[in-house]
């Protein structure tokens, strides 16, 4: 790292929570400012540094443990740079998050024979920097050429 001093070094590789996902991360100060934020990953192994937006369920803004009676509502999380994850499970490290708590998100997987113009199914791996809990969720609830 020596020959990165005076120069902002472009990325870093890391591995981040159980999920061990290595990525590479804009590198700075830590967290970047708005304008790094409003990056979506558009490449398998890359990561953003972004923030929790929404918790929910698939049908509601408040995300609850699926109770004896097996009802299962899923869960839903928003993070501010867009990215989208979806389940039809309850996600345990997702209930462990907070609005406003910084996440690394990294793209894992693009759908492949698509339709032209569906792009549902991209996976992303999130941690959560507070918790250090990953999860992996699809950005739909149907890959493309789904329902």
């Amino acid at each position: 790292m020596a020959g990165l001093r005076g120069r902002r070094q472009k990325a870093v590789r890391v591995c981040f929570g159980a999920a061990m996902v290595v990525c590479g991360i804009a590198a700075g100060t830590g967290m970047p400012s708005g304008a790094a934020q409003a990056q979506v990953p558009a490449r398998i192994g890359t990561c953003v540094a972004t923030t929790i937006a929404r918790i929910g369920t698939r049908f509601s803004g408040r995300l609850v443990k699926p109770q004896r009676d097996g009802l299962d509502e899923g869960t839903s999380v928003d993070l501010k740079n867009g990215v989208y994850g979806i389940s039809y499970a309850y996600v345990e490290a997702v209930a462990r998050s907070r609005v406003g708590d910084r996440a690394i998100t990294c793209l894992v997987a693009l759908p492949k024979g698509c339709p032209k113009g569906d792009d549902r199914g991209k996976m992303y791996t999130t941690t959560n920097l507070r918790t250090l809990d990953s999860w992996t969720l699809p950005d739909s609830q149907h890959m493309c050429g789904g329902a």
